[in-house]
């Protein structure tokens, strides 16, 4: 069943990206602005939607206190493609900060490039790094929100951390909150696997970093909040899908 469920729900989500991309590229070249609505209000729905009634993976926003729709951005922790595709169900006008490379993929990247992501190129070093500062700063001035993943690529849970430097070039040059995202995604939609395991997929906004810290202050406390969260999602995930543990066992990525 588990196989017969993940196939259907593959086959209708990404049939519904496809589908999306390639009229966000149409719609994009007339109206980019149009875009965005077109994502938050029909496809992303229609993704959610999927998750729940096909994977029977049901998503649970924790602290939504924190939950600003302008002038902020999201330091989140990145274990599936689960987040790429859900948090704009709750983070409205969300722009993601990700690799250049992606946009070099037809209809895929196109759809990127109307709905206003930030590509980094990064291969590029400190000229990356000011482009990307550029960027957020144009999307935060049209009252979107920005969405990073600190270590740059998804990671299993329990992982070893490894935090880059751009979210902290952020922190110190936009003045606007960061508020950290912990999740147990990778529980359930494992990176770079055709399974989908049913579950409750958590996504936990945090209260946001303190401001005035310095570079390496504002990393260490980020990072250790991120982490200890996260390792309590873990533990609970464990706890309550004892199955999952065979995901954390596995030495494939």
């Amino acid at each position: 069943m588990l196989y017969i469920r993940s196939f259907i729900f593959n086959l209708v989500c990404y049939s519904t990206l496809l589908i999306g991309c390639t009229f966000t590229s149409i719609v994009g070249l007339i109206s980019p602005k149009s875009t965005v609505k077109i994502w938050n209000y029909f496809f992303i729905p229609i993704i959610v939607w999927t998750l729940k009634y096909l994977a029977g993976i049901r998503i649970e926003i924790r602290g939504q206190q924190y939950i600003q729709q302008e002038n902020c951005i999201y330091a989140g922790k990145h274990q599936s493609a689960l987040e790429t595709y859900c948090l704009s169900n709750y983070l409205k006008r969300a722009s993601f900060i990700l690799k250049k490379e992606l946009t070099y993929i037809p209809i895929f990247g196109w759809a990127q490039y109307f709905y206003g992501m930030i590509p980094v190129d990064r291969s590029a070093g400190s000229a990356a790094m000011k482009n990307m500062l550029r960027n957020a700063k144009d999307r935060l001035s049209k009252g979107r929100t920005i969405i990073i993943f600190p270590e740059g690529t998804r990671k299993k849970p329990n992982q070893a951390p490894d935090y880059k430097p751009g979210i902290a070039l952020l922190y110190q040059n936009l003045n606007v909150p960061v508020v950290p995202i912990a999740t147990n995604t990778g529980f359930f939609w494992k990176k770079s696997s055709f399974l989908r395991y049913p579950g409750t997929v958590v996504f936990e906004f945090m209260e946001p970093m303190p401001t005035g810290l310095d570079k390496k202050a504002f990393m260490t406390e980020l990072q250790n909040r991120l982490e200890a969260k996260c390792a309590e999602l873990n533990a609970e995930t464990l706890q309550k899908y004892p199955y999952t543990a065979k995901m954390l066992a596995s030495k494939e990525d």
